[in-house]
């Protein structure tokens, strides 16, 4: 299977079962069963818990939080590595900072960057992306 990341829009997409859903399960279950993880940055992590929480509550994000160690996900730290690439797409892109870290990943671990998020169009050359629809 190959290397695969999501940013904030795919995971989100598929907790809360908005289009894309399906497909974000496709690669979960994929991931599990070859026992290779997708891949995610704690950044993206973070706007996934502000967004749960903002939109459906402090207790649907205590749901969450329990079942994802579940979720075939490997989480990555923003390191300085990481953090300069993020702050290169950044500089290069009209791009929020969390999504700058999502493309980081995906150029980092050579992996396709699953989304649905307009704002990767630009980087169309610069990274792999799997668009969700």
């Amino acid at each position: 299977m190959p290397a695969v990341v999501l940013d904030s829009y795919a995971l989100l997409a598929f907790l809360r079962g908005e289009p894309g859903a399906d497909q974000v399960a496709g690669l979960l279950e994929a991931a599990a069963a070859h026992d290779t993880p997708v891949h995610m940055t704690e950044v993206n992590y973070a706007e996934v818990k502000y967004v749960v929480m903002r939109k459906d509550g402090a207790a649907q994000w205590a749901v969450i939080a329990r079942e994802l160690p579940a979720v075939p996900i490997a989480f990555h730290s923003a390191d300085r590595r990481l953090s300069d690439l993020a702050g290169d797409f950044k500089a290069r892109f009209k791009l929020s900072l969390a999504d700058a870290f999502a493309a980081a990943l995906a150029k980092e671990q050579k992996a396709e960057l699953v989304t649905g998020d307009p704002e990767f169009k630009a980087l169309a050359k610069e990274i792999k992306i799997h668009w969700l629809g």
